[in-house]
């Protein structure tokens, strides 16, 4: 297995969407997720921004779209909460 990138720190993010999903299971809105999560964020103390827009660099030119984090958490994770796509930065 891959050796984990900021292991502590993921497992404490990680902990905090497993306690959202556990809490609210199926069936909301993205929205009633992503209000449960910062609310979880903050009352850890884990430092977040949340809906962060980035513009995407290809080929040295900027895409006419952009990327929108739904969080970006310790300036290191930005993720999507609906896709749980992950990127370590």
């Amino acid at each position: 297995m891959d050796k984990i990138l900021y292991k502590e720190e993921s497992y404490r993010i990680i902990g905090k969407c497993m306690e959202v999903h556990n809490n609210l299971g199926a069936g909301f809105l993205e929205i009633v997720y992503k209000d449960a999560l910062e609310y979880e964020f903050g009352k850890a103390n884990i430092p977040y921004e949340r809906e962060k827009v980035y513009e995407v660099n290809y080929k040295e030119i900027i895409l006419p779209h952009r990327f929108y984090a739904d969080f970006v958490v310790n300036t290191k994770y930005y993720f999507r909460s609906q896709s749980y796509f992950w990127y370590y930065g």
